[in-house]
């Protein structure tokens, strides 16, 4: 009887402790976790990697990873067989070529729109002060090559004015083409308001009124063979949210 009455108290101690135990880790969500590679037009790096703090900050332990470039050249890279989760386009003819081939998880979502301005050496000492005069002699330009969004959007706005220029060097995308007059190497050169904003007081901007016939829409997506689809669609959703699009204002980018 002994022995029974000494196990029926250690049965009766161990039970509690065991259910004190299971109050003290209740079950929760695990927190998002990994990470998500973005390809995005080259204008867009100021504000996207301030998104990219947002991101992390709301959803711990995930990061994102940029990859930016002239639009085209992105494009090219995902219909060659590149891997990414997202992709943003500085105009939609580029998010069009994915889309056809098949490359998107879903319709693209139109972010923002984006306007050519043109730079200067600060003082603007060759005194440009519109878009006629970037085709005369002497004058050092650059611009943006023809398959480039930027490089398109000039070309709308030579045909709609008859301007033709013959630029010294067509660049890749439109950051290389403000590298070329913030170094001396270019006189001036077209980019967008964006890029203008944030090169400071590295260039003077003279803006020209045919621009407005050559805005560019940014479109942005999901890809179909994203490595982490839902962290994808929370950048998207960061993009296309208020906070998202505060950032995009801040930057000098328009709504879509």
């Amino acid at each position: 009887m002994r022995g029974i009455g000494l196990l029926t108290g250690v049965v009766l101690v161990m039970l509690p402790a065991g259910m004190v135990a299971c109050r003290s880790t209740p079950s929760r969500p695990s927190p998002p976790a990994g990470s998500i590679v973005v390809f995005a037009a080259a204008s867009l790096k100021p504000a996207f990697s301030k998104m990219a703090t947002e991101f992390s900050a709301e959803n711990p332990g995930a990061a994102v990873d940029f990859d930016y470039a002239g639009s085209s050249d992105l494009a090219n890279q995902l219909t060659q067989g590149a891997t990414a989760d997202v992709f943003a386009s500085a105009d939609t003819a580029q998010m069009d070529t994915v889309a056809r081939a098949g490359l998107l998880a879903g319709g693209p979502t139109n972010f923002a729109s984006n306007t050519l301005v043109i730079v200067t050496a600060p003082g603007n000492p060759k005194h440009v002060a519109s878009f006629g005069d970037l085709a005369t002699s002497g004058l050092s330009v650059v611009t943006c090559q023809r398959p480039v969004p930027c490089g398109a959007a000039t070309q709308r706005v030579e045909d709609h004015t008859g301007v033709h220029l013959r630029p010294v060097s067509e660049e890749p995308n439109v950051t290389d083409v403000l590298t070329k007059v913030t170094s001396g190497q270019a006189d001036a050169g077209l980019v967008y308001v964006t890029d203008a904003i944030s090169a400071g007081d590295k260039v003077s901007t003279v803006n020209f009124p045919e621009a407005a016939g050559a805005v560019n829409v940014y479109p942005i997506g999901v890809l179909k063979k994203a490595p982490a689809p839902a962290l994808a669609q929370k950048f998207v959703t960061l993009v296309t949210s208020d906070t998202g699009q505060k950032i995009l204002s801040q930057s000098g980018f328009a709504k879509p």
